[in-house]
């Protein structure tokens, strides 16, 4: 071993015309092992893996199932009939913005190396350059990852109409995603996935309980109090126009989200197996726990209950999919499930807050309870895949609490300033007017339902 790190060493020495003392004669000596050990040091050329990529184009495709029609029926079902179109409109458009954004610029900044490493990537991707039929990620086509990567840049945003659904302008809304996954969405995937800050501090995160639902959380947050409350609101009933369709959102969704979780594996093999175990023991666990703790706490379980308790289920899981155990899914689906009711009813009536569609009390809370239940559950001693060496159960805790943490106040600043830069410009609340007869007809021209 010592020869050969002597034998690099003069090598790297003699490319650089340097001469080394003491290695001169050794050099001189293996002429032919030094001539060779560029050959020997070669990497194999990347091979594409026909079964990982038929899956991961089979699990791209369940993401976009996930957002259109999954998360537009979901969130359609739970406003009043009058904003159905709006909500539908909302969610279908931004997936398509975004998806055009992450390609001309986003990837690149997300997944590339660049001047400001730990925050931002660079542009040598921009406009897809230098990505053809042969490149390769991984065992796949980068082709296949650069669209699998865009449908999470384009569901997070979607995620975050939730929050302010029934007053802002479409206009609005389109500016303000566009530069919100610039400055919040693509920051945060760099920190995490593209080699970054937190990936160097050791931050897990397997399918995105920071990068999409935290992130998308805290932004909801700011935008319905900085919105304010809808007119009517904790005076006037506002209950879901159509819980059927919410239910079949919600299982859109469900389906969806072994694409999410599983195809972060990216590629087809025992982890993918154990992501695809768990995801589902969580979620069924997370419906569970949230029914029984809203029958006791209200008399009677609800579908809705159901519903947002298996997203709150699916959000949890989403960061620990591939660190933890299946046991340890359940106890992680249940512990979500039961938080993240309390989070849309008690905290939220604590603050008195217009989160419409409870974005923050499932996404924000139940990423929260998901990234540092990973912490804890991916212990062996838990059943998890077990830590890296040297690391320790509070330690790893520790680090998932610091990328919380960043998160937090890295997203809920720049949305803060997005927000108050279109309010002071175009505007981002309907008129009184037009909110009160409905943002279908008013902002589209359109109806979701004639009578």
């Amino acid at each position: 071993m010592i020869k050969k790190i002597l034998t690099l060493l003069a090598l790297c020495a003699a490319l650089g015309g340097v001469a080394v003392p003491g290695f001169a004669e050794e050099e001189a000596a293996a002429p032919a092992a030094t001539e060779a050990a560029p050959a020997e040091a070669a990497a194999p050329a990347p091979t594409i893996d026909s079964g990982s990529t038929a899956w991961m184009i089979a699990a791209t495709v369940l993401v976009i199932m996930m957002t259109i029609p999954g998360l537009a029926l979901f969130y359609g079902g739970l406003v009043r009939a009058k904003n159905m179109l709006s909500v539908l409109m909302q969610v279908f458009v931004t997936f398509s913005l975004l998806s055009i954004l992450w390609a001309i610029y986003a990837y690149s900044l997300a997944f590339t190396e660049g001047p400001f490493n730990s925050i931002f990537g660079g542009f040598s991707k921009a406009f897809l350059s230098g990505i053809g039929p042969d490149s390769v990620s991984g065992v796949i086509p980068e082709y296949v990852f650069m669209v699998f990567q865009l449908t999470f840049a384009a569901i997070t945003p979607a995620l975050i109409v939730g929050g302010f659904a029934e007053r802002i302008k479409f206009s609005a809304l389109l500016w303000f995603m566009a530069l919100w996954l610039t400055f919040c969405y693509v920051p945060i995937a760099h920190m995490v996935w593209g080699g970054g800050f937190l990936a160097g501090l050791g931050a897990k995160d397997f399918a995105g309980g920071t990068v999409v639902h935290i992130n998308a959380g805290i932004a909801a947050l700011v935008g319905c109090l900085i919105l304010g409350k809808r007119i009517g609101y904790g005076k006037e009933a506002m209950p879901p126009h159509s819980l059927s369709f919410t239910m079949v959102g919600a299982s859109l969704l469900w389906v969806g989200w072994f694409g999410f979780n599983v195809g972060s594996e990216l590629a087809a093999d025992g982890i993918a197996g154990m992501v695809l175990a768990n995801t589902q023991l969580a979620t069924a666990a997370a419906v569970l726990g949230w029914m029984f703790v809203e029958w006791i706490a209200r008399g009677k379980p609800t579908m809705l209950g159901a519903a947002s308790g298996a997203i709150a289920g699916l959000v949890a899981i989403t960061p620990a999919c591939g660190f933890i155990g299946p046991m340890g899914a359940i106890i992680l689906g249940a512990v979500a499930g039961i938080v993240c009711f309390w989070a849309c009813t008690g905290l939220k009536r604590m603050f008195g807050y217009d989160d419409s569609l409870d974005v923050f009390g499932v996404h924000g809370v139940g990423g929260i309870v998901g990234a540092i239940g990973t912490g804890v559950l991916m212990a062996p001693g838990f059943g998890g895949v077990g830590y890296a060496e040297g690391v320790t159960l509070g330690g790893q805790v520790v680090t998932q609490a610091i990328a919380v943490g960043v998160t937090l106040v890295w997203t809920g600043v720049i949305s803060l300033i997005l927000y108050k830069i279109i309010d002071a410009t175009i505007g981002l609340r309907v008129p009184e007017d037009q909110e009160r007869e409905g943002l279908d007809s008013t902002q589209h021209g359109e109806m979701a339902y004639h009578s």
